[in-house]
Order: structure tokens, then C-alpha cells, then sequence
């Protein structure tokens, strides 16, 4: 089976054809990638595809009324709306330094929720 990708790893936006392959070492072959990034990628892709998360959070007694985050790391595809529901359900009390962490172990990943922005208290 054949699938066609995309490639994110740089700003080239390959076109990948990613195939099972058992005599290539990783048993994926990829093809169109300009780079080793777009062989790393289209492997990961089929096989653990994760993203970063960025966000907003809600921030009580601050100069602004969302915050800022992203996680510290790469998370599954399939946890971030699990993660999204943590999100939505905090509220942050300012003040916050960017870099702060907001969650330690965001939708059981153990990724971190970072605050990506310092923001004072009113």
C-alpha cells in the first residue's frame, strides 16, 4: 500500500510516496523527499504520526484574557482533542513567565503545557 504525503520536515513541501518495503532497514521505502528530514518524516508519519499543540488558555487577574501555550514536545495525533479538553478546562492565575509549565503530563503523554508568553498581573 501507497501513501502520499506532504513532507513538513522544511519548507521544500516534498511529495512523498511512502511504501512498505521489508528489504529497506526501517521496512518503509520513501520516495520525492530532497532531504533525509523527508525520509524521517514520511517513516514517522505512517507509522507514530504526532504534532506540537499551541493553544490559548484562559488567565484570570492579567493584562490579557488568553494565554499562550504550547507543549514542550511532539504528541500523538490521536491524544490531541484528549488534550484539548484539559486545555479548555484550566484557568491560569497571572502572573506568567514564558516557559512556565502549565501541565506536566499533558493527556497522559508525558509532555509538558508550557506557557509561551509572560504575562503580568493587572
Amino acid at each position: 500500500m501507497e501513501h502520499k504525503l506532504i513532507c513538513i520536515a522544511c519548507p521544500m513541501g516534498c511529495h512523498l510516496t511512502v511504501s512498505e518495503d521489508k528489504s529497506e532497514p526501517e521496512g518503509w521505502r520513501v520516495e520525492g523527499n530532497t532531504c533525509k528530514k523527508g525520509q524521517a518524516y514520511g517513516i514517522k508519519e505512517i507509522t507514530c504520526p504526532s504534532r506540537t499543540l499551541t493553544s490559548t488558555v484562559k488567565i484570570c487577574d492579567g493584562t490579557l484574557c488568553r494565554l499562550p501555550v504550547v507543549t514542550d514536545g511532539e504528541i500523538p495525533k490521536e491524544k490531541l482533542f484528549d488534550a484539548m479538553g484539559e486545555l479548555n478546562r484550566i484557568e491560569v492565575k497571572a502572573p506568567v513567565r514564558k516557559g512556565d509549565v502549565l501541565l506536566s503530563n499533558i493527556a497522559g503523554t508525558g509532555v509538558a503545557l508550557v506557557a509561551s508568553r509572560s504575562i503580568s498581573q493587572i
